[in-house]
C-alpha cells in the first residue's frame, strides 16, 4: 500500500466509474444479498490512517482489514442463507402442487379407482332399495299388475296403519324431547360432580347394548310377577308402603258353610245377629304362609247388650276336623274387619283379635254380619307395563333408557365450548344458577340441541327392534310403528310388499325433511 506524503495528509486513491464492478461486488450480485451497500461502506471506513511520522499503523490497518472483511462475510452468509430458504420453499411449493395435479389433474382414473368400492356398496345398499321400493309400491301384490295409487290409499285406510302413523307421532314428540332434556341434565349436572367421568360413562353404558339385548332385558324388566320383573317389584313395594295389603286374599266361606260370597269378594252371613249370642264365621282357602304365628281359636263368650263371635281358619290336617266347628288346633283370624249392617247401612264395626274374637256394640242386635272384601282382595302386582294402555310408553322408557347417554355426550361437548367469561359476566351481574342455565346457558347451546333432536327424531321414525321385542303378540297391535307394519306387510302372514314398499317410500319422505334441515345446520356451522 503506498505511504501517504509528508504532512499528513491522505491522498485519494483513482476513482472508480459508478458502472464499474469489483470482485466483491460480483460475489455480492451472485448471492443476492442484500447488505452490499453496508459491507462498502465499511470497507470505505477501514482506510489505514497516518500517524505522527505520516505511518499507517498495523493495528490499524488490522482492524480495517478484521472489520470489513467481517462484514462482508456476514452480508454474503445471511444474503446467501435467506436465497436458499426462498429458493427451497419455492422447490418444496412447486413439487406438492405438481404431485397434486398429477393424482387430481393428470391421472383421474386413479381416483375413480379409490371410489368406486364406496360407489358400489352405495349403489347396492342405498340407491337401487329406493328405486326399487318406489317402483314396486305402484303394483299389486303379486307384482303383475300396475295399479297407481291404490297401495297409498290402503295405507292411510287401514286401521293397523292408522294406528302405527298415531304411535309414531307420539315417538318423534316425546321420545326426543326427553332423551335431550335427560342428556341436557346430565350434562350440565356432570360438571359440576367429582366423579363426572364416571358418571357419563354409566350413563353412556346402555349405548354399547344392541337393540335386541335391549329389547330382551326390558321385557324382563317390565314382567307382570313382581317377583320376576323389576318394575313391578319396585312399584309394589311402594304401593304397600301406603296401602295396606289384605290380610287374607284367598279366604272364601267354602262349600259347607253358612255364609255366601258376593262378586266383589264380601262375605256375608245371612243370618239375624243377637246380642248375647255368639256367632261362627268359618273360612277356607288361607294358605299356611299367611297365618304363621297365629293363635289358636277360641270361642267367644257371650256378652250382655253386645255381638260377640270369632273367625278362624276351619281347617285341621288330616281332613279329621268337623266343618263349622272350632276343633282344636285350628288358628284364629286376626285383623279381619267385621260390619254390622242394617239396610245397606253399617251401624256397628269391629277388628278381630289375635285368637280370631271380635265384640260388636249393641246396635249391631238385629243386623246382619258382612266381612269388606277389602279383607279377602288379590295382593297388588303392580301395573300391567306390556298391557294395551302402557306398552308405548313403556317402550318409549327404553329408548331413552338407551339414548339419553347419546344426548349428554354431545351436549357435554357442545358445554365445554361455551365461552367461560359470558357465565361468569352473568353471576357477576347477580344472575342465580338457574337464570344462567336458563338465559345464557341453554341459547348457547341452541344449535347442539337441535342436532340432537333432529337426530333422534330420525332414529326414531326407523324404530323396530324394541318395539317387536318388547311388546307381547297381545299387545302388539297397540305398539305397532310404521317400521313394524313394513315387516309385517312385507314379510308377516298377510303378504303385501306393494303396501310395504309404499310404507317404505312414505318412511323416505318423512326423514328428507329432517336430513336437509340437519344437513343445513351442518354447513351453516361449517361457514362459521
Amino acid at each position: 500500500m503506498p505511504t501517504p506524503p509528508a504532512g499528513g495528509a491522505a491522498q485519494p486513491g483513482p476513482r472508480r466509474s459508478p458502472h464499474e464492478k469489483t470482485p466483491a461486488d460480483a460475489d455480492e450480485a451472485t448471492t443476492g444479498s442484500p447488505a452490499d451497500s453496508t459491507g462498502a461502506e465499511d470497507t470505505s471506513d477501514a482506510t489505514p490512517t497516518p500517524n505522527d511520522e505520516g505511518e499507517t499503523t498495523s493495528t490499524e490497518r488490522t482492524n480495517g482489514e478484521r472489520t470489513g472483511n467481517g462484514r462482508t462475510d456476514n452480508g454474503r452468509t445471511n444474503g446467501g442463507r435467506a436465497g436458499n430458504r426462498r429458493t427451497h420453499s419455492g422447490r418444496t411449493s412447486g413439487r406438492r402442487i405438481a404431485v397434486r395435479r398429477r393424482v387430481t389433474g393428470s391421472n383421474p382414473w386413479l381416483a375413480a379407482l379409490f371410489l368406486l368400492p364406496a360407489l358400489v356398496l352405495l349403489g347396492a345398499l342405498v340407491v337401487y332399495p329406493i328405486v326399487y321400493s318406489l317402483r314396486r309400491s305402484f303394483y299389486n301384490a303379486a307384482d303383475k299388475k300396475f295399479v297407481g295409487l291404490d297401495n297409498f290409499q290402503e295405507m292411510f285406510t287401514d286401521d293397523a296403519i292408522q294406528q302405527a302413523v298415531t304411535n309414531n307421532v307420539i315417538w318423534i314428540v316425546v321420545a326426543p324431547l326427553l332423551a335431550t332434556a335427560l342428556g341436557l341434565i346430565f350434562a350440565v349436572l356432570t360438571e359440576r360432580i367429582r366423579w363426572g367421568t364416571a358418571f357419563k360413562l354409566v350413563i353412556f353404558m346402555p349405548m354399547a347394548i344392541s337393540m335386541l339385548a335391549a329389547g330382551i332385558i326390558f321385557r324382563l324388566v317390565y314382567e307382570q310377577d313382581p317377583d320376576r320383573g323389576v318394575a313391578n317389584a319396585m312399584w309394589v313395594s311402594v304401593h304397600d308402603t301406603f296401602v295396606e295389603p289384605a290380610p287374607f286374599e284367598r279366604a272364601n266361606p267354602g262349600r259347607q258353610s253358612p255364609l255366601t260370597e258376593s262378586g266383589d269378594g264380601t262375605i256375608s252371613d245371612p243370618r239375624t245377629l243377637r246380642a248375647g249370642s255368639p256367632v261362627r264365621i268359618p273360612l277356607v282357602g288361607i294358605p299356611r304362609d299367611q297365618i304363621g304365628g297365629a293363635q289358636h281359636a277360641a270361642a267367644a263368650d257371650p256378652q250382655d247388650g253386645k255381638v260377640t263371635g270369632t273367625v278362624w281358619r276351619d281347617f285341621t290336617r288330616g281332613g279329621k276336623g268337623t266343618p263349622n266347628q272350632i276343633d282344636a288346633g285350628e288358628e284364629g283370624l286376626a285383623d279381619i274387619e267385621v260390619r254390622a249392617v242394617k239396610g245397606n247401612k253399617v251401624v256397628a264395626s269391629a277388628k278381630t283379635r289375635g285368637d280370631g274374637t271380635f265384640t260388636l256394640s249393641g246396635a249391631a242386635d238385629g243386623a246382619t254380619l258382612r266381612l269388606p272384601g277389602s279383607n279377602f282382595d288379590a295382593p297388588y302386582n303392580g301395573a300391567d307395563w306390556l298391557g294395551p294402555t302402557l306398552v308405548t310408553p313403556a317402550i318409549i322408557g327404553s329408548y331413552i333408557w338407551m339414548w339419553a347417554g347419546f344426548a349428554m355426550v354431545l351436549i357435554a361437548a357442545g358445554l365445554a365450548g361455551l365461552p367461560r367469561e359470558l357465565l361468569e359476566a352473568a353471576r357477576v351481574d347477580g344472575a342465580n344458577e338457574w337464570q344462567v342455565f336458563r338465559r345464557v346457558t341453554v341459547p348457547l347451546l341452541g344449535p347442539v340441541l337441535g342436532v340432537v333432536l333432529v337426530t333422534l327424531m330420525i332414529n326414531v321414525l326407523k324404530i323396530f327392534d324394541l318395539v317387536y321385542i318388547i311388546a307381547p303378540g297381545a299387545s302388539q297391535d297397540e305398539a305397532n310403528v310404521l317400521a313394524l307394519q313394513l315387516y309385517k306387510s312385507s314379510f308377516g302372514t298377510d303378504v303385501n310388499q306393494g303396501v310395504g314398499s309404499a310404507i317404505a317410500v312414505f318412511l323416505l319422505l318423512l326423514v328428507l325433511p329432517l336430513m336437509y334441515v340437519n344437513i343445513r345446520r351442518i354447513r351453516r356451522e361449517r361457514r362459521r
